[in-house]
């Protein structure tokens, strides 16, 4: 979205919640910043600053309005939609990376110097690695302060600062609080600590069609892994520090997650990834905009306007159960991954229902047997041993176009798996796979034809948004299945 201050104006003057978690509005005159959506006195014109970020808000001095929690909203979509540094950056810092290996570490995963990926960031978002990684810890420690029981001392290094002084000074800067004052607060709206799990919302950017979600990763659910119990969706979670577990459910206006840690530093990586599952980010209205005048799947998207593309908490895992289920049914492809999970996959220290394992880590299928034809086991068995050895990169950070091409150079994975691991693990907001069977069916049933050459030339006018497409026409069919078409 451009930085167009009279547009955003209207939006504040009208209240338009569509703005919210794309732009952030500093009040100079009281060093507050709102979403634009904030239901206080609209402030004057010429009092009133616009930000990209909430890292950027703060940096420049204003603290987080104590009635919207503009901290607390929706990410931008734009950071899916971008493929580039700025892109890429902002993907791995929502996953914690800088937390964990400094900007150094940011730097060194991006291909660039320190420097420039603070100018590029700054000049896009307006603040830089370590501006938008406190953001994230301030808010990361509200959640701890509010939905736990933990001291305060242990919530400082848990959220990722190097000092208890640094976090209280923070803490009062970001919110005007004290630690203590938000805990106190949250308390008083009926937020009681609970020491073993961590309850929060996640916010989504309305429509948002839940119920879908849930039963897409139902139809894929692996056994020993994950799960959906009575609406909830619930699945083991490898994290930086240890394990954990996470039950999402669907409600009007937010995700209830439910979280279980074994080391709660993980909590900023264990939420944006639950958030990325979710698609959580996505901005229903600019694809509507696209999609809805489309004269083929303008009517699938009236008919179903929240729909999303499911991510993954795990890439890696991904990659694999896409080759793993290759040209086979999803309950073929569910049971398959389920014997790879009793046998090779880590038992969690601590099982909720249905789910004791966590999925193994590609270097421990490198002599794997996972019981299908020969091609497909050497194929999944070398995509284990160049992800175990870092010659494909799957992360939060990795180009997407380098990534799809160094899938398809290994043996036994084509386009089709490419694309669907660029959609779902990349996150990848414009993958399309033209030579899906379901696609195809979906097309042809809508009276186009189904060829793939001719479905890709129709699918140029629902850029940047073909993975969306996608779902719509699966969605069409209530098809349980899309299958690779060989080449």
């Amino acid at each position: 979205m451009l930085l167009d201050a009279d547009r955003i104006w209207e939006a504040v003057e009208s209240g338009d919640a569509r703005f919210d978690g794309w732009i952030y509005v500093g009040v100079r005159t009281t060093g507050i910043y709102c979403r634009p959506s904030c239901p206080a006195r609209t402030p004057k014109r010429e009092n009133v600053r616009f930000y990209r970020t909430a890292a950027a808000a703060q940096d420049a001095g204003f603290r987080a309005c104590k009635r919207c929690r503009p901290d607390a909203t929706p990410g931008s979509p734009d950071w899916d939609l971008r493929s580039d540094l700025v892109g890429r950056a902002m993907r791995l810092i929502g996953d914690g990376v800088v937390d964990r290996e400094g900007v150094t570490g940011l730097a060194a995963r991006l291909g660039y110097s320190e420097r420039h990926v603070h100018r590029q960031l700054t000049a896009v978002v307006g603040a830089g690695p370590l501006g938008l990684a406190r953001a994230q810890r301030a808010q990361t420690a509200r959640v701890l302060l509010e939905t736990t029981a933990m001291p305060a001392t242990e919530i400082a290094f848990a959220a990722g600062f190097s000092s208890v002084r640094q976090f209280n000074a923070t803490i009062r800067e970001v919110f005007a609080a004290t630690p203590r004052e938000l805990r106190a607060r949250a308390r008083r709206h009926g937020r009681p600590a609970d020491s073993g799990t961590i309850a929060l919302r996640l916010p989504y950017r309305e429509p948002f069609d839940g119920d879908g979600l849930v039963a897409f990763l139902g139809r894929r659910a692996v056994p020993g892994v994950e799960e959906v119990v009575d609406g909830t969706y619930r699945r083991s979670l490898r994290l930086p520090h240890g394990a954990g577990i996470v039950e999402l459910t669907p409600a009007d206006g937010h995700v209830l997650a439910r979280l279980r840690l074994d080391d709660v530093r993980d909590l900023a990586a264990a939420v944006q990834r639950s958030r990325v599952l979710l698609d959580l980010d996505a901005d229903p209205h600019g694809v509507a905009e696209v999609l809805g005048r489309d004269p083929l799947l303008g009517p699938l998207v009236a008919a179903a306007p929240g729909r999303r593309v499911p991510g993954h908490v795990d890439a890696h895992e991904l990659a694999i159960r896409a080759v793993l289920g290759q040209q086979i049914s999803l309950g073929g492809a569910a049971t398959l991954a389920g014997r790879l999970v009793a046998a090779c996959g880590e038992p969690l220290e601590r099982p909720l229902g249905g789910v004791t394992h966590l999925f193994p880590e590609p270097a421990a299928l490198v002599d794997a047997e996972p019981g299908v034809p020969r091609a497909r086991a050497a194929a999944l068995r070398g995509l284990a041993a160049a992800l175990a050895a870092g010659d494909v990169r799957l992360d939060a950070g990795a180009d997407r176009e380098e990534a799809q091409a160094a899938l398809v150079a290994l043996p036994g994975i084509g386009p089709w798996t490419a694309s669907y691991i660029a959609m779902r693990a990349l996150r990848d907001p414009d993958a399309f796979l033209p030579t899906d069977l379901g696609v195809r069916h979906a097309v042809e049933r809508l009276g186009r034809d189904g060829d793939p050459s001719s479905v890709l030339e129709l699918a140029e006018a629902w850029r940047p948004y073909r993975a969306t497409a996608v779902q719509h026409l699966w969605a069409s069919l209530d098809s349980a299945a899309p299958q690779e078409v060989a080449a």
